[in-house]
């Protein structure tokens, strides 16, 4: 069985280009994803099969079709997933926290994957989990699932030139000075951990933008930035400034107010892959870090 991956009119502008030119440069289309679809779908032209070397003509109706993918070996599992948007190209998710986005030797089933996976199977589609970004197992808030290889490739180039934008709300221990401010520390691998990362001139460079929306002299609540997604960049950042997140204990955070460090992804922004709209999407913090915050009034 087929499905559809992208129609368009081909306007008066991309007239008299190639087919391969067309759909490599104005849809994004990797050579990779071209080739797939040549051998595993069809490319079609005004309902007729088309070589990529056809010259395009004002008013064609080009139309990609792929065969229906593999589902992954992951097992399905029923799951309360909180979808915030969907389509045919993309799904949004709400995060809960405690849950892992996509198996791991320590994680093999009760993962984010595992609950889409048996979503899409309830709906009769047949896809692979490809995560746009990834969200710690303790942090919360929205995470972007691209529904196919086309979606996914897009979402990469908008992480390249940043023009996919998430800002996340955290609580930090101590009174965050100056108020805003650019983080610009290199992050890497520490020596002898396979987990934690820290501050290191030989590291990848990571820029985070910060805002504090309320302080007092034990915490703040802040917003950030993000410019570049080093694993664990906010928990790292904050910490090198001497503010680490409220239960974050692998980076200096304490306990005793929240069980998990308190960091939610609460924005996203992007154009539409396929569409161009502008999408934005909020989630509200969770309640365990709302309560510490009316808490701190």
């Amino acid at each position: 069985m087929k499905e559809l991956l992208l129609r368009f009119h081909a306007s008066e502008q991309q007239a008299g280009r190639s087919l391969r030119e067309v759909l490599q440069k104005d849809y994004e289309i990797s050579r990779k994803l071209l080739i797939r679809a040549k051998f595993s779908g069809e490319i079609q032209i005004n309902g007729e099969l088309a070589f990529v070397t056809r010259i395009v003509e004002a008013g064609d109706i080009i139309t990609i079709w792929m065969d229906e993918e593999e589902s992954e070996n992951l097992e399905p599992e029923a799951m309360d997933l909180q979808i915030r948007y969907e389509d045919e190209d993309v799904l949004v998710l709400a995060k809960p926290p405690g849950i892992v986005v996509h198996p791991t030797g320590m994680h093999v089933t009760g993962t984010l994957a595992n609950g889409v996976i048996h979503y899409w199977q309830q709906k009769g589609e047949r896809r692979k989990f490809r995560p746009v970004s990834r969200l710690d197992k303790d942090t919360t808030g929205l995470i972007i699932i691209a529904k196919n290889q086309w979606a996914h490739d897009r979402f990469s180039r908008m992480q390249k030139n940043r023009s996919l934008k998430r800002r996340y709300q955290a609580l930090v221990h101590g009174r965050v000075t100056p108020q805003s401010g650019v983080i610009d520390a290199p992050i890497g691998r520490k020596e002898e951990s396979i987990i934690e990362r820290e501050v290191r001139p030989d590291g990848q460079q990571a820029v985070t933008h910060y805002q504090v929306l309320k302080s007092t002299d034990d915490l703040s609540h802040i917003q950030l930035q993000l410019e570049t997604g080093r694993t664990h960049q906010i928990r790292v950042h904050m910490s090198y400034l001497g503010y680490p997140l409220l239960g974050d204990d692998l980076y200096g955070g304490r306990r005793e107010l929240i069980g998990r460090q308190a960091l939610h992804a609460f924005e996203l922004r992007f154009q539409h892959p396929r569409t161009g709209e502008e999408i934005c999407l909020t989630e509200p913090l969770p309640e365990d870090m709302q309560k510490i915050v009316e808490c701190s009034e």
